[in-house]
């Protein structure tokens, strides 16, 4: 199956059972993982597949599980530049920086992925902070999402002191 992960509008929490408004811009992606509850409801695990826009969302009905919309595709286009090894480079400085856990669960989802699929993963896996992460997920533009995401992971290691001295992470 196929998903959209759509991030509800700030102040969602008093609207939440009365459908609050989602914003524009959202993931799809893969049913890689799903889990039915005792409940009835589902654990889910999306693999990103690509940006979409939001046209229309479709009116309720009865019985249906899920909010159902009408999106725009927004797939990015292939990138070949300097500014992904710029980024790989600061990965690596910055998995320096980390225990050696996190660090190595950072390399192992990052290192098969290119592009905009790197940046974007790197993206969720580093902040937690969600106006700032969907700020970043929305831009359209690779060159700009990396090199505001390199911004970010310099911060961020200019923050960290090195946690260990002991070579390379692998």
């Amino acid at each position: 199956g196929i998903f959209a992960m759509a991030q509800l509008a700030l102040g969602w929490e008093q609207e939440y059972g009365g459908g609050p408004e989602l914003l524009p811009r959202m993931c799809v992606g893969a049913l890689a993982v799903h889990q039915q509850l005792e409940d009835g409801k589902f654990n889910v695990v999306l693999t990103g597949v690509t940006r979409a826009r939001l046209v229309q969302e479709w009116p309720e009905e009865q019985g249906r599980l899920y909010r159902e919309i009408e999106a725009e595709l927004l797939p990015d286009p292939m990138f070949d530049g300097p500014e992904e090894a710029q980024l790989r480079q600061a990965v690596v400085e910055l998995t320096s920086r980390l225990p050696m856990e996190v660090a190595a669960r950072l390399t192992k989802v990052t290192a098969r992925l290119r592009g905009g699929a790197f940046v974007d993963v790197l993206a969720s896996t580093l902040f937690s902070d969600i106006p700032r992460r969907y700020a970043l997920l929305c831009e359209l533009d690779v060159k700009k999402r990396m090199q505001r995401l390199l911004e970010e992971v310099s911060g961020v290691m200019t923050r960290l002191r090195p946690t260990r001295t002991d070579g390379f992470v692998n």
